[in-house]
């Protein structure tokens, strides 16, 4: 069948040439199909350019949150598409809570180096010797202590816009988050008061002493991020690959044994083969067991899971059914 007899009036005549002429005498343009249509990673990976490129342009001291996890990673690669053949314009800022896995602080230095920017590190760690955040002990999770650490940061550096790797499909909290989420004067947010966005319409002016988050990977599920991974070739740490780990069960999560994480009583440690899907504090981001250790393995996994990624392994979200939310407010990520 002519491809462009699709767009063609069926009482039109049909022509062979450049031209259809119509029984008026009107002579009008043949419409052709497009020979290369854009898939929806292309449409994916165009609109989180254009959101970076737009806060960059429209904010004095923007900078990118890095925690070494794919969604990150995606979110370094595109930053350094929107902006090549230069280097990216703004700084990287990485929250280390302390309790990270040694593989992953190896993939963000190599990473961060690789793409030439330039890495600051908040230790949370230096605000508990600060006395800002109080110390919860040598094996508890520092998760929530990151936001303290984070806001002192934002406001020593005077950072109006932060990029986050968040997407909507994470946590119902995050789903209700815009594009441009909005942060007062004390870091906080507020979900009533939020934006309008229509026809992808952002306005991403703030007030002194605010500062907005810019989530340009919303729209992403983690479906996509592996399936852009897998296309552009993009490193992740060791971690996100199937591999042999001393784990525990506890809490109905696989964690990994570590200086921060040892068995307690009634606990058994054995060797398994895991894999982690999120990248978060050692002591609350749970494995789980898998066989998958190539993208394509993994692209199959993750298409027949039917719970997010934090659902599944992070007990950080498991305090209570406004976990994310009540941190969100309090100025999490």
């Amino acid at each position: 069948m002519d491809p462009a007899a699709a767009f063609r009036h069926p009482q039109d005549p049909t022509e062979t040439g450049s031209t259809a002429v119509r029984t008026g005498g009107s002579v009008t343009a043949l419409v052709r199909p497009v020979e290369h249509p854009l898939g929806h990673l292309d449409l994916l990976e165009s609109l989180a350019i254009f959101i970076i490129r737009e806060v960059a342009a429209e904010s004095e001291r923007p900078v990118l949150l890095f925690s070494g996890g794919k969604d990150s990673a995606v979110l370094l690669h595109l930053a350094s598409k929107a902006f090549k053949p230069g280097k990216i314009p703004f700084p990287v800022l990485h929250v280390d809570t302390g309790h990270n896995f040694p593989e992953v602080l190896e993939y963000r230095d190599a990473q961060v180096q690789a793409e030439g920017a330039r890495l600051i590190v908040a230790s949370v760690q230096d605000s508990i010797d600060q006395g800002r955040v109080a110390d919860p002990g040598p094996n508890a999770s520092r998760n929530r202590l990151q936001t303290t650490t984070l806001l002192d940061a934002i406001n020593a550096h005077a950072f109006d816009a932060a990029f986050g790797g968040a997407r909507r499909d994470e946590d119902k909290a995050r789903a209700k988050e815009r594009v441009l989420s909005f942060r007062d004067s004390f870091g906080q947010w507020d979900p009533k008061a939020q934006r309008p966005e229509l026809w992808q319409l952002y306005q991403g002016s703030v007030r002194p002493g605010e500062h907005l988050r810019a989530f340009p990977l919303s729209d992403w599920t983690e479906l996509d991020i592996w399936q852009y991974i897998w296309r552009e070739r993009i490193e992740l740490p060791s971690i996100y690959y199937a591999h042999e780990r001393e784990v525990l069960e506890r809490d109905g999560m696989l964690l990994a044994i570590s200086e921060w994480v040892s068995p307690e009583a009634g606990e058994d440690v054995r060797k398994e083969k895991v894999r982690f899907r999120t990248v978060g504090d050692a002591t609350c981001t749970g494995a789980v067991r898998s066989a998958a250790d190539s993208v394509e393995e993994i692209i199959r996994e993750v298409s027949a899971s039917r719970i997010s990624e934090r659902g599944a392994t992070r007990a950080d979200d498991r305090f209570s059914e406004t976990s994310m939310e009540d941190r969100k407010r309090e100025g999490y990520f």
